[in-house]
């Protein structure tokens, strides 16, 4: 799935306030197969600017096109999967990863699918289990088998593993980036973790300011899973820590 984001702005009216700008200007585009994250510090919109890229919001301005045609809402060809595991308590595990296909009509060859996800994340062992009998990490495997069962063509992510321990979120990265690389899906993965940012993307947006913009867009070619000593990485890193420093010395200027 290719997207192109062209001039997007989002502001929010209050009553009686000015209006408030949250991103100005965005433009880039996400090609077929790109794992892109947008990182940027906690309030500077990442959350907006991935909510329009689903479907759940719209800009104030600018245009947002998926495969050529202007975006119209939610459609079951991109995926989100949020910060939080929203499983339905009263289903089982198998049934809340089969939940939105069925929802939908798409049966074909479900139950394979969804046996086929629940291996893949090591859930086949869980199949049975509501979901509060899982730890964090199980319950958002599961979310992401869900995201993922409908063979999506794009697969967006809302900093899913910030609530997870150091150990559970790195397996998971890993398993995501090996389903990615395998299942050739387009992944848009917001984040303010700089290191997880260079773990995971092959590109990173980086957002700024106030109202944000794009400082800078990296393009990451290493293989995975790469090594945080590398050479090059270092050196993205670095880059990025020297972007942000910009940015917010930049800002408190403006105060």
């Amino acid at each position: 799935m290719k997207i192109d984001i062209e001039k997007v702005s989002k502001e929010y009216r209050r009553p009686g306030k000015k209006p408030h700008i949250v991103l100005k200007d965005i433009s880039f585009s996400i090609d077929p197969g790109d794992f892109v994250i947008i990182l940027g510090e906690s309030g500077c919109g990442k959350t907006t600017l991935l909510n329009m890229l689903a479907g759940l919001d719209t800009p104030s301005s600018g245009s947002i096109y998926v495969d050529g045609e202007e975006m119209a809402g939610i459609h079951p060809s991109r995926s989100m999967l949020f910060q939080q595991p929203a499983l339905i308590p009263w289903l089982n595990v198998k049934e809340n990863v089969a939940y939105g296909c069925r929802l939908r009509g798409d049966v074909e060859e479900l139950d394979y699918r969804v046996n086929q996800f629940l291996e893949i994340m090591g859930l086949t062992g869980f199949s049975d289990a509501k979901p509060g009998q899982l730890s964090l990490g199980m319950a958002q495997r599961v979310c992401l088998a869900r995201a993922l069962v409908g063979l999506p063509s794009a697969l967006l992510l809302d900093e899913p593993f910030a609530s997870l321990d150091t150990f559970t979120q790195s397996h998971i990265q890993e398993e995501l980036t090996n389903l990615w690389l395998s299942e050739k899906f387009t992944a848009v993965f917001v984040t303010h973790d700089i290191d997880e940012a260079i773990r995971l993307g092959n590109k990173i947006v980086l957002l700024a300011g106030d109202p944000a913009n794009i400082t800078e867009i990296f393009e990451i070619n290493e293989e995975y899973p790469r090594n945080s000593q590398h050479r090059t990485i270092k050196e993205v890193r670095t880059k990025i820590l020297d972007r942000f420093k910009n940015a917010y010395l930049a800002k408190r200027r403006l105060l």
